[in-house]
């Protein structure tokens, strides 16, 4: 997983029918769990538009999205805001919810 600052979220949630952004913190021990199955689920879908943020330098983004904790999977499809994941049970359980956004 790539990590993105925020000009470069914002090109793919421009110039894809979908993007996903992990947003995390580095003192955050869940994210370090959901940041695992986030990287076994881009292994086993590299197509996949996925990149991370840590939320720590990107507060604005937290607000507009409104972010309510972390770990969090916003899921963006043609530029609308489509969903937040903030349950990281299992890598299927996350195939599960992408592939309502994919083709």
């Amino acid at each position: 997983m790539i990590d993105w600052n925020l000009d470069q979220w914002e090109k793919q949630v421009k110039d894809t029918d979908a993007a996903f952004l992990y947003l995390y913190t580095p003192l955050c021990g869940t994210c370090m769990v959901a940041s695992k199955m986030l990287t076994v689920l881009h292994t086993m879908k590299p197509e996949l538009n996925l990149g991370k943020m840590d939320l720590n330098y990107a507060p604005g983004l937290a607000a507009k999205y409104e972010v309510e904790s972390v770990p969090c999977l916003v899921i963006m499809e043609k530029g609308e805001l489509k969903e937040k994941v903030y349950r990281f049970e299992s890598v299927p359980h996350l195939v599960e919810v992408i592939q309502n956004y994919i083709k």
